[in-house]
């Protein structure tokens, strides 16, 4: 295992973005702000919505390319570089943690960062000198992913800051939209309730209880980060603050820190 800094980190949810966030005149700022506010990590274990596998997989361990995994945007956008140390002593601890918990795991290790890690990375840590691991969602459920966060919850004593990157809302009509639609609002309201009162049953099952959870969310991969986050929480969940709020063209961005 790593060494142990001098205090646990806390663990994050983030809405990241699309790639063109860095044009954003406030939100990058937001993010900067936040990252200066945290303890510098020794590395990040982050989950992204845009990486979806089983058995759960392991990006890589040395600098890769980036996974441009979008279309249609100019080409600076595709020239980007996020060019962070490998972490394949976090990846040894991951691997050492899954085992003992009986879950599966493999490594693929030509698959760089998605754009759920390097976009809202680079407005935080624009040096790109921490050592990052990219994590596969093996799931949408909601119970494995907590039970995932669960057991990687003994990094963060570590200096490890375990990351949720998705997207409060994710519904890419309301992208035109005139203003803000009334179910991201709806269910941007309802999910800082929960939050706020710990209701851990109702985000469990969002998409039952949400108002206009299935507009909110068509597909719950941007959701379901934050479930990760949630288990990687274990006695912060009642040490949270919401650190960036408001909306995105119409959609929120809502993010969330457990522990200080």
């Amino acid at each position: 295992m790593v060494d142990a800094p001098s205090s646990r980190m806390p663990t994050i949810y983030l809405s990241h973005g699309f790639p063109a966030l860095a044009d954003d005149p406030v939100w990058p700022g937001q993010l900067a702000d936040w990252s200066r506010d945290l303890h510098h990590p020794k590395a990040i274990l982050i989950v992204s919505a845009h990486w979806e596998h089983a058995p759960l997989t392991l990006g890589a361990t040395v600098p890769a390319p980036l996974v441009h995994d979008f279309m249609g945007f100019p080409d600076r956008f595709y020239s980007v570089k996020y060019t962070a140390p490998g972490a394949p002593e976090i990846a040894t601890a991951v691997h050492d943690l899954l085992r003992d918990s009986g879950t599966a795991v493999e490594d693929s290790p030509a698959r760089g960062f998605d754009r759920g890690v390097y976009v809202p990375l680079a407005e935080m840590y624009p040096d790109a000198d921490i050592p990052v691991l990219q994590l596969s969602m093996p799931s949408l459920q909601p119970e494995r992913l907590m039970h995932l966060g669960t057991v990687l919850q003994p990094l963060r004593e570590e200096g490890v800051l375990i990351v949720g990157s998705g997207f409060f809302t994710h519904n890419l009509a309301a992208l035109v939209a005139k203003s803000t639609p009334s179910w991201s609002m709806e269910f941007d309201d309802w999910g800082r309730r929960a939050l706020e009162a710990g209701d851990i049953d109702a985000l469990l099952d969002f998409e039952h209880r949400a108002p206009a959870s299935r507009l909110a969310h068509p597909r719950p991969d941007h959701f379901a980060p934050l479930f990760v986050t949630l288990g990687a929480a274990g006695p912060d969940l009642n040490q949270q603050h919401t650190t960036i709020d408001g909306f995105w063209r119409g959609l929120a961005k809502r993010s969330i820190q457990f522990g200080w």
